[in-house]
């Protein structure tokens, strides 16, 4: 079966740390994997792990972030039976399981002080001791480890020891983010699109339209490949037409009217308030319509109605007469807006 994920690239600075990467692999030695979120770090740990002699061996992933400070040091060396309140049974720990593989260890710069202590025992040493235990055990294993952090600065603010990193930095490999990857951008984006109209059997791959791709080009994507893949895929499964090439794009997955947080408009029901019009509940809910109240009147309600049935007519126009999504443009509930569109006898706007 394929792998779901793949390294696509052609960029000079994407290709020159996957070389490096190669070069490092053959080597019995511990390399430092450093990137952003979504560059890819963990590709490049399998890397290292396939085109090495242990390829044969076991990958051993463990991400340090993803466990209480009190348990890493269990996760990490094991525990024999008792050694502390719920080890029912000994647990051999991830270098055990990691014995002549290569052991992964993703978010390096969030491990404690004591397990940098411990882990820099097991690379000097080859030995690590379960808690409860007195007696090390060797073990043969390579260490992976990966951070987004910048770790002499770690070592400089006094959280991470400075002999772990001398030890952990035999090679540095550094990997680009998305945004400096020139012509990468569309390499990804066909590859992720074509396997996504796979997935939904469409029966071919239309594309993308050159206005896409240039919003796909001009993002700055901060979750890098990770968030393209998903902003493609959420693209072409959204699509309505499998033959049409794909045009709209949506960066942001949480952006609607009906979204909760911050900048929310608490609008007064008109009916609450019979002599306000609609136009002084909405006037700061709403983007400068293309109708303008006359400068001079001498009908001052009768400017504010038209004002108001102005303001209704172009926003049914531009939501396309559907009333809910009005209602949310115009920072109104749906009640609001039916009272309102009954008034100027607006309720049928739009039927055929």
């Amino acid at each position: 079966m394929e792998r779901a994920n793949q390294f696509v690239g052609s960029s000079l600075a994407f290709l020159d740390s996957v070389e490096r990467a190669s070069r490092a692999a053959p080597l019995n030695r511990p390399v430092l994997v450093i990137g952003e979120r979504g560059t890819g770090k963990e590709l490049i740990a399998e890397r290292l792990h396939h085109l090495s002699s242990r390829w044969s061996g076991p990958l051993i992933t463990m991400n340090c972030a993803a466990l209480p400070e009190n348990l890493i040091e269990a996760e990490l060396f094991g525990h024999e039976a008792g050694s502390f309140t719920g080890a029912a049974k000994t647990r051999h720990g991830r270098f055990e399981e990691a014995d002549g593989g290569t052991l992964f260890l993703d978010e390096l710069a969030t491990l404690s002080s004591p397990a940098q202590d411990r882990l820099l025992r097991a690379v000097e040493y080859g030995e690590v001791t379960r808690i409860g235990a007195s007696k090390p055990i060797e073990v043969d294993v390579r260490i992976v480890a990966a951070t987004n952090e910048h770790l002499p600065s770690l070592v400089e603010q006094g959280r991470f020891r400075a002999d772990l990193l001398d030890r952990l930095s035999f090679e540095v490999v550094t990997l680009p983010p998305l945004r400096s990857r020139a012509g990468d951008i569309p390499l990804l984006a066909e590859h992720f699109g074509r396997r996504m109209a796979v997935e939904l059997d469409w029966p071919n791959w239309p594309g993308f339209s050159p206005k896409a791709l240039a919003d796909l080009e001009s993002y700055p994507w901060p979750g890098n490949v990770r968030e393209l893949r998903n902003v493609v895929e959420r693209a072409v499964y959204r699509a309505e037409d499998p033959e049409r090439a794909i045009e709209s794009i949506q960066f942001d997955p949480f952006k609607s009217p009906w979204a909760p947080g911050k900048g929310e408009v608490v609008a007064v029901d008109p009916i609450d308030r019979p002599s306000a019009g609609i136009a002084e509940v909405i006037s700061d809910a709403v983007t400068p319509a293309t109708v303008r109240p006359t400068q001079s009147t001498d009908d001052f309600r009768g400017a504010v109605a038209a004002y108001e049935r102005a303001l209704l007519e172009d926003a049914l126009a531009t939501n396309r007469f559907n009333q809910r999504a009005t209602a949310a443009a115009l920072g109104l509930s749906y009640d609001q807006l039916r009272h309102a569109l009954k008034r100027h006898k607006l309720l049928d706007a739009g039927a055929s």
